[in-house]
């Protein structure tokens, strides 16, 4: 853990904090040596990342660049690899060093194309948002030997937005599946996402494209396997047996998704670095990101946190939005909290002793006499019964039964509706293409078990556009179940097609 002896802005802050604070009883005498002493105090690599990168926004800004990214001003002294911005020598831009490969063709002048004008608004808030986050990603990011550029990766995934959530499952700044996200040390239950937390999840990031650099060896393929997975680029480097990804993306393996996604990435690249020369000189970016820590039980109620150090309850969850409740769950032993900069002292004089425990969970009364915690899990929508089994040590297993009129307490505050945007994620309903596969399934499954397979069969009908399974069985007398477990090698892996040849007797 590196510890860091001077900041001499984080000084201040503290001193006025101290001196101002409501929570101060005892301190309100202290001077300035005595909080910077209670500075010098070993402090986490987040925060130091964060001081880090407020030194590098000071020292390193260019008005023409979204900061975090790389500022190559002489690529011969530059210690990581540059690349020369080739055939846009006509926009006279203000940069053309990238410290990741970045072209100049057909593919990209689209995306810059959509961003200049249907899709300005997106790159505005994007820029704005990347005020607040790309300095701090940058410096993580080569930290871990990886060019400052690949900032542009996050802001094509997600805008740098830390809720960010896509059709597919996908959370946070850098869109991690929870599979991937687990294997890269992200901790993701029902009350902590680590995807959401720009730090962890960039921390997670690197190691991530660091391992796909190492797989493919140039940046647009790692960056198009982070997209398409590793196994589907491999395959694909296979099937066009090369490595380069313009031949590749020419073919129909990849998703379009995929086609787009590095061609985006670099879109996004050439204009983040240049802002003046396609009018973007105007964004007002966010503050860059800044916090202290403090640390709180298993058990803390962050709305009491934020009632104590006067602070807004939206305020603790922008700081810290890996946290997806009201309070920090009791398996937790230690939880290292992110308070805005100068209530560290608050808290200390006021709140570091006191127990500030969630006790305000609402109840619900068992009518059956044959419920369980799964059951009411269930009733609820809460994913994982072991969430109730932690807040009822009295009953045995989320399989017991339960007494009929027990009182059993559920992870909602009191007074809060459950339907507040904390638990969303709760009501959230898959796309109509997921519930569509999801049936299909379901009826394959069905059909297995009461349909009888034609073993021997003598006659066939062939698909025509606008069949479906239904209107096939319904046409030629044939049971829906038969049907299905007689044409398996098709049905199984896909929807039938016009063409296709179906047993029918």
């Amino acid at each position: 853990m590196d510890v860091i002896f001077k900041h001499t802005k984080v000084v201040k802050v503290l001193a006025i904090a101290a001196l101002f604070s409501g929570c101060a009883t005892q301190s309100n005498q202290k001077s300035d040596n005595d909080v910077a002493k209670s500075v010098k105090q070993p402090i986490s690599k987040h925060k130091a990342w964060t001081l880090e990168a407020q030194d590098y926004h000071a020292t390193h800004d260019d008005p023409n660049s979204i900061t975090g990214s790389a500022l190559i001003e002489k690529p011969g002294l530059y210690e990581g690899k540059t690349y020369f911005l080739y055939g846009a020598e006509h926009l006279n831009l203000e940069n053309y060093y990238f410290d990741i490969p970045v072209v100049y063709n057909r593919a990209v002048k689209k995306w810059i194309n959509y961003f200049l004008n249907r899709g300005r608004g997106f790159f505005e808030r994007y820029g704005a948002r990347a005020g607040r986050y790309a300095p701090v990603l940058g410096k993580i990011l080569e930290d871990h030997g990886l060019p400052r550029d690949l900032i542009f990766l996050a802001m094509a995934e997600s805008g740098f937005q830390n809720k960010a959530k896509s059709w597919a499952k996908a959370v946070g700044p850098w869109q991690f599946m929870p599979y991937t996200g687990r294997r890269y040390g992200l901790h993701i239950d029902w009350y902590i996402d680590e995807r959401r937390d720009p730090i962890k999840a960039t921390i997670a990031a690197s190691k991530y494209l660091k391992k796909l650099y190492g797989d493919f060896g140039a940046w647009e393929l790692a960056a198009a396997a982070y997209n398409a997975g590793e196994g589907k680029m491999s395959r694909a480097i296979r099937r066009y047996r090369t490595e380069n990804f313009w031949r590749i993306r020419k073919g129909r393996y990849l998703k379009p998704e995929t086609k787009n996604y590095v061609p985006k990435i670099m879109a996004l690249a050439i204009i983040g670095k240049n802002l003046k020369s396609f009018g973007f000189e105007e964004i007002e970016f966010h503050e860059p990101l800044d916090f202290e820590e403090v640390k709180v039980q298993g058990g803390t109620d962050l709305m009491m946190v934020a009632q104590a150090l006067d602070v807004e309850f939206e305020e603790i969850q922008r700081l810290n939005p890996e946290v997806l409740r009201w309070f920090i769950p009791n398996s937790i032993e230690s939880y290292t909290l992110r308070v805005p900069v100068g209530k560290k002292v608050a808290w200390n004089e006021c709140c570091r002793e006191a127990k500030l425990l969630a006790s305000d969970f609402q109840n619900y009364r068992v009518r059956g006499s044959r419920t369980t915690l799964k059951d009411v899990a269930r009733k609820f929508k809460i994913k994982d019964p072991k969430v109730l089994l932690a807040l009822n040590p009295v009953v045995k297993s989320t399989r017991s039964r339960l007494k009929k009129g027990e009182k059993i307490s559920i992870p909602f505050r009191q007074g809060q509706s459950k339907r507040a945007p904390m638990y969303a994620d709760l009501y959230e309903k898959p796309r109509k293409s997921v519930v569509r596969k999801r049936r299909y399934s379901k009826r394959i499954h069905i059909a297995k078990r009461r349909g009888k397979r034609i073993t021997n069969p003598k006659k066939y009908y062939t698909v025509r556009s606008g069949d479906s399974l239904w209107s096939v069985s319904r046409k030629t007398g044939t049971s829906l179940d038969t049907l299905i477990v007689s044409n398996l090698n098709i049905i199984k892996h896909r929807m039938i097609r016009a063409g296709d040849k179906l047993i029918v007797e």
